[in-house]
């Protein structure tokens, strides 16, 4: 699993970004399925910010472990950017933590669509901000990943955690 890692590996700098900001962080994945949770737990001292990762492959359990709205569910689908928003500020206050990211996508080799090919995937990013100082957002970017399952998958882990670095780091 480490075909797409670079060096020093991104959940290395990650962790080192999170340990010096003093920021906590808790993932939701659906199309990953705690890979993001394995490659943080794969660094020594990662509990001094990694609080969990959430598996919510079902809408049932996006619904009831993280509160994704029946709404947004019905209306765009598991795999849409109304989703992976509510995944990511849903894990994030569920957690109290500074930082939820959320990954909901088609890892395949089936599944996809014209409008969703395989490989499609919405990555979620919420940070929590002081109270009343309006800091606190979520925003969701969407990326297209080749490959098979298992490729797409690690492609797609790397760059959640790439697109937390670069936001704890600004």
């Amino acid at each position: 699993m480490r075909e797409f890692a670079s060096e020093p590996p991104i959940e290395v700098r990650v962790g080192d970004a999170l340990r010096e900001a003093g920021a906590t962080l808790a993932v939701t994945e659906s199309c990953t399925g705690g890979l993001i949770g394995s490659l943080l737990t794969d660094v020594p001292g990662s509990s001094a910010y990694f609080d969990r990762s959430v598996v919510t492959y079902s809408y049932d359990a996006k619904l009831t472990a993280l509160g994704v709205s029946r709404e947004a569910l019905d209306e765009h689908g598991a795999v849409s950017e109304p989703v992976a928003r509510e995944m990511a500020s849903g894990v994030r206050d569920v957690a109290a933590v500074d930082w939820g990211i959320s990954t909901t996508g088609v890892a395949g080799p089936e599944g996809g669509t014209p409008e969703k090919p395989v490989g499609t995937v919405y990555v979620g990013l919420a940070y929590r901000g002081e109270w009343g100082t309006g800091d606190s957002y979520t925003r969701v970017d969407r990326f297209e990943f080749d490959g098979d399952r298992t490729e797409i998958k690690e492609q797609i882990a790397r760059r959640a955690l790439e697109t937390l670095l670069a936001a704890v780091e600004a």
